[in-house]
């Protein structure tokens, strides 16, 4: 079946980020995609037909030769060949909670450490088929990951509901943040902000070796936050080399990593008791929480944002499946994970 050349584009590049593979090899193909959106279908026509694709700012050798197989009405090359490789599942199970989703309620954009627009996330959550998303950026005190200053949070606000304007109710993009956990357990950013928002991620991203008995203070400190929807990453633990983020391929922080130490059922008690649910982050690197931890907020009756990706790129929102598969196969019942909810469920849980 012929496939129009910047879904071609956006295709290619989407399975190659499920597969975390380097970000340069990604932005090639969504900066041809994004180069010849606006010339529309006849105008590239013309320029595949008289030899001037390549003009284009933005599209090169294998960007061009993707567009001229899409124009001449075969898959391309490269699309096939990555069907055939990345196309299929990520992991073996949990397939029948996968279904059950509705959405994912941590993920970011080229506003903070992600790779591509709010637009392009929201086309790729669409094309998944979720019916929402929570767009989560950093807060102010992560500058390494270009944290979201109070005035800047603001401004993505009006974004959001520029884009929900534009879905017309066939998808909802939820206000949100991942705000971190600062030492004292209080939330980084202007409280009548966080408010206003829908999800709140609260994570911690410094400190990380903190002696156990300081680390739970400021653990449950967050999670008893009204303010606090979701406790993000709990352990802050990586178990392999993070891959296929910008920029993350060079970074410090992209080696393996212990996790935290801390009480874990004083954490996950002080959730239950607060109604703050515990993320299941299901980006490959992360795997968090552990397994054993997993099953221990499940005894204690914890609810859970499952699955949450992490996601810092379109394709990285597939990885739903890790998640899922983990939850599954540890017995984690679908109605104790609140992104299995209807939206207005959901949001009248969430709010503060």
């Amino acid at each position: 079946m012929p496939i129009e050349p910047v879904d071609a584009l956006r295709r290619i590049a989407f399975l190659l980020e499920r597969h975390r593979e380097s970000t340069y090899r990604v932005e090639a193909y969504r900066r041809a995609a994004a180069a010849i959106l606006p010339l529309g279908e006849a105008e590239v026509r013309r320029r595949v037909q008289e030899g001037r694709l390549r003009e284009i700012a933005g599209v090169g050798s294998s960007t061009s030769a993707v567009v001229e197989q899409a124009v001449a009405g075969r898959v391309p090359d490269r699309l096939a060949e990555l069907e055939r490789t990345h196309g299929g599942p990520l992991v073996d199970g949990g397939e029948e909670l996968r279904k059950r989703l509705r959405g994912d309620l941590h993920t970011h954009s080229s506003w903070s450490d992600g790779g591509s627009p709010v637009e392009e996330m929201v086309a790729s959550a669409m094309e998944v088929g979720h019916e929402y998303v929570a767009l989560t950026d950093h807060s102010p005190r992560l500058k390494v990951a270009n944290g979201l200053t109070a005035a800047r949070l603001r401004r993505q606000l009006e974004v959001v509901d520029a884009v929900n304007a534009h879905t017309g109710g066939s998808f909802t993009l939820l206000k949100g943040i991942e705000v971190d956990i600062l030492d004292d357990g209080s939330l980084d950013q202007d409280r009548d902000l966080l408010a206003q928002l829908d999800v709140r991620v609260a994570s911690v991203h410094s400190s990380l070796r903190m002696e156990s008995a300081a680390m739970t203070r400021r653990m449950v400190a967050a999670v008893r936050d009204p303010l606090t929807t979701v406790l993000g990453h709990c352990t802050g633990r990586r178990v392999m080399p993070r891959k296929g983020d910008k920029g993350g391929e060079g970074r410090s922080g992209a080696r393996v990593r212990p996790p935290s130490e801390f009480d874990a059922e004083e954490v996950f008690t002080a959730c239950v008791e607060s109604g703050t649910a515990v993320e299941i982050n299901s980006r490959p690197e992360r795997q968090d929480p552990p397994d054993d931890l997993m099953t221990l907020a499940l005894e204690l009756g914890c609810l859970f944002t499952i699955i949450s990706t992490d996601a810092h790129a379109p394709g990285q929102l597939d990885f739903l499946a890790y998640g899922c598969e983990r939850a599954q196969r540890l017995g984690v019942p679908p109605e104790r994970v609140v992104n299995t909810w209807p939206r207005e469920q959901l949001l009248e849980w969430a709010r503060p």
